[in-house]
């Protein structure tokens, strides 16, 4: 009798994957309630040293956008209509416990269109779903006075399971000149919704959660220039751990999320400002 052989063993990797993220999913014991309080000062640290690192640079008309560390010309592969992504998120992890710290940076650059194309695009909510569609699924001011105003977005993510939140922000916008402005967008609530959409929806509880994402802070800073709009968008985001025994399979999910959903911002913004 011959040996027994996978001939091919991603069909079982993703099996696995995928019977991990759903357990991680559904299982009582993969619930969380909020933060701990040493997460969330380790998380105000870090934010706190984000902002005045952007505030720093905002002053700067030379540089008013970090320059990207990726391999290669940056500035030509930006002209080109490439988005360049980068991982901020320190090595360590200390200072959060049981949670999960992730900051993501990306710049691109779209020709021909201007900073107040931009500026208009991003204060349009009313918008966001047709530009931002399948992730954005609603968006409403809820009040506003002058360049700050509160928002609510009901945002949707599909990474094998899919997961729908009702989040409220705090949102700053600041103009510098015809050619500079930044935005400031921090969560004031974050709620996971099971069964959107249907007669039995409802907002989970804190100790009902999984965790998926406690908070989120987006700092955009977009610069006119060589006949377009260069733009930069950072998030930091702070989310559950991973439990013991999960992180083989759940741990690339996770850390993939934030990742994914920052490119999609992006590329979704340049795709209206073309338009």
């Amino acid at each position: 009798m011959k040996p027994f052989r996978i001939s091919n063993s991603r069909p079982l990797c993703f099996a696995l994957c995928l019977f991990a993220l759903l357990a991680f999913a559904v299982a009582p014991s993969c619930t969380a309630e909020e933060p701990t309080a040493a997460a969330l000062a380790g998380f105000k640290t870090y934010i706190d040293s984000v902002e005045a690192r952007l505030a720093q640079q905002h002053k700067s008309r030379g540089g008013f956008l970090a320059p990207p560390t990726a391999a290669g010309d940056s500035k030509l592969r930006l002209e080109r209509g490439e988005l360049i992504v980068e991982r901020l998120t320190p090595s360590g992890g200390e200072g959060f416990p049981g949670a999960m710290l992730h900051d993501w940076r990306g710049t691109a650059f779209v020709p021909g269109a201007r900073a107040a194309d931009f500026e208009r695009l991003m204060r349009d909510f009313d918008t966001y779903p047709k530009h931002f569609s399948p992730q954005v699924l609603r968006a409403n001011v809820l009040a506003k006075d002058g360049d700050r105003l509160q928002a609510e977005m009901r945002v949707r993510q599909r990474h094998v399971i899919t997961v729908v939140m009702d989040i409220d922000y705090d949102i700053t916008f600041a103009r510098f000149d015809d050619l500079h402005g930044s935005s400031i967008a921090r969560s004031t609530r974050i709620s996971e919704i099971a069964a959107a959409g249907t007669g039995s929806e409802r907002a989970l509880e804190p100790s009902q959660a999984h965790g998926f994402l406690w908070r989120l802070n987006t700092y955009w800073s977009y610069e006119e220039r060589d006949g377009g709009i260069a733009m930069q968008i950072e998030s930091v985001s702070l989310t559950r751990s991973i439990p013991t025994g999960f992180g083989w399979a759940v741990g690339p999910f996770v850390e993939s999320v934030p990742r994914e959903s920052l490119e999609f911002t992006l590329r979704s913004v340049c795709n209206a400002l073309r338009k």
